[in-house]
């Protein structure tokens, strides 16, 4: 069956749910405590180790059919106009994240500042801190970093949401 990597996404998660929910009801059902004067198989609860470990065993093997064509899909299909795979986009959208947030920070200080907070021995002096660079040139590469930013999100979400890959379930 064909799917977009946004469903896939959504397939593994639906199918990590189910996994987790089997495990829960295992752990509540694989074992119970009873009163010796109870009837044990009255409070028995339903338990088949061999169907519980079966339906394990099945939705692992989807979820590893899932991720191997994730990983295949993303280390395969160039995203248009940045003529990288999606998995180095991946890559490639947090180091944009840090820069914009790195330039955003230099882009927010004075070019002079005066130093607050520190006792001199000597109050007659003041201290400054000086930007080293063009406070404004560091805005534009802000600027600059977020636009490419927004292109690269935007490339990947039309991928994900528009190409497919087969998943043979």
């Amino acid at each position: 069956m064909n799917y977009t990597s946004a469903e896939a996404a959504k397939l593994l998660r639906r199918l990590n749910e189910e996994h987790e929910a089997l495990l829960e009801l295992e752990r509540q059902s694989a074992s119970f405590v009873a009163a010796v004067s109870e009837d044990i198989e009255s409070i028995r609860p339903t338990y088949d180790l061999v169907v519980v470990q079966g339906k394990l065993a099945e939705i692992e093997a989807k979820v590893r059919k899932v991720k191997h064509a994730l990983n295949i899909f993303n280390s395969t299909h160039t995203v248009p106009g940045f003529g990288m795979t999606i998995d180095q986009l991946l890559v490639y959208i947090p180091q944009l994240s840090q820069r914009k947030m790195k330039l955003r920070n230099m882009a927010g200080v004075l070019p002079k500042a005066r130093v607050k907070g520190r006792s001199a021995v000597n109050s007659a002096v003041i201290e400054y801190t000086y930007a080293n660079y063009d406070v404004e040139k560091a805005k534009a590469a802000a600027d600059a970093v977020s636009e490419e930013l927004a292109r690269a999100q935007t490339a990947l979400d039309k991928v994900n949401n528009t190409e497919t890959m087969e998943i043979d379930l």
